[in-house]
């Protein structure tokens, strides 16, 4: 009987050869779901899945897009975003 922790469907369940033959059971965590768009929700490209202790060991520039709001919006929301900016700019406060 598998420990209590196991029991759930939390855990992701592999069967592994041993050497010696014997088929075993592992568990581990399952992946976490892709990242979305802040604004639309639309899956973001460039963008890894796995868990926090499998981030840490990518380098910066592997982890999210090397661009303003890299992450965590798409190249379209950012866009717009830039263009609303530079259109609210040109326009005196009342």
């Amino acid at each position: 009987m598998p420990a209590l922790r196991y029991r759930s469907r939390t855990y992701k369940r592999t069967f592994r050869r041993t050497p010696g033959g014997k088929t075993v059971l592992h568990y581990k965590k399952k992946k976490p779901k892709k990242h979305h768009c802040a604004e639309c929700g639309k899956l973001l490209h460039g963008v890894p899945r796995g868990r926090p202790y499998q981030i840490r060991k990518l380098s910066k520039s592997k982890k999210r897009p090397n661009r303003p709001f890299g992450g965590y919006l798409c190249p379209e929301c950012t866009r717009r975003f830039y263009k609303e900016q530079a259109r609210n700019l040109g326009q005196s406060p009342e």
